[in-house]
């Protein structure tokens, strides 16, 4: 069964010093700012959409991990994701970092390295950023 999930943002005034929020309307989770300078200098208690791709990528990747994982017979312990997204003004999202550190008892570090690979190619998020480039660094603790 599919579903869809919901977010809104309202916009108030040009790009450079105008502001909006967003507000997360499936989960309730919240509503936060954006503003261009959050999104091109510092973040100064404000989001963008790029440190919400991060949070996005960073949690489907450990979900698609955490399943490859478990389906080897190597269920993880732990996953600690970080997902580092680069943004340029005038050119965009120029690249995803995926790091990730795992606690998964009975694999190797070159298992590991595998599953992780398998998962940046395969978790939903990565293949609908399929125009950025995504690397990976992956490692046991």
């Amino acid at each position: 069964m599919a579903t869809t999930r919901q977010a809104h943002t309202v916009w108030e005034g040009n790009l450079i010093e105008g502001k909006g929020v967003v507000t997360f309307d499936s989960s309730g989770i919240g509503d936060y700012e954006v503003s261009w300078p959050s999104r091109t200098e510092k973040a100064n208690g404000k989001t963008s959409p790029e440190e919400l791709i991060a949070a996005a990528h960073s949690s489907c990747f450990s979900m698609a991990l955490s399943h490859g994982l478990a389906a080897a017979g190597t269920p993880p312990t732990r996953l600690n994701t970080q997902a580092d997204v680069t943004f340029q003004a005038g050119t965009g999202i120029t690249g995803i970092h995926l790091t990730v550190q795992g606690e998964v008892p009975g694999l190797d570090e070159a298992g590991f390295v595998k599953a992780a690979e398998g998962a940046k190619a395969n978790c939903p998020v990565s293949q609908a950023l399929t125009g950025t480039t995504i690397t990976l660094t992956a490692s046991l603790v």
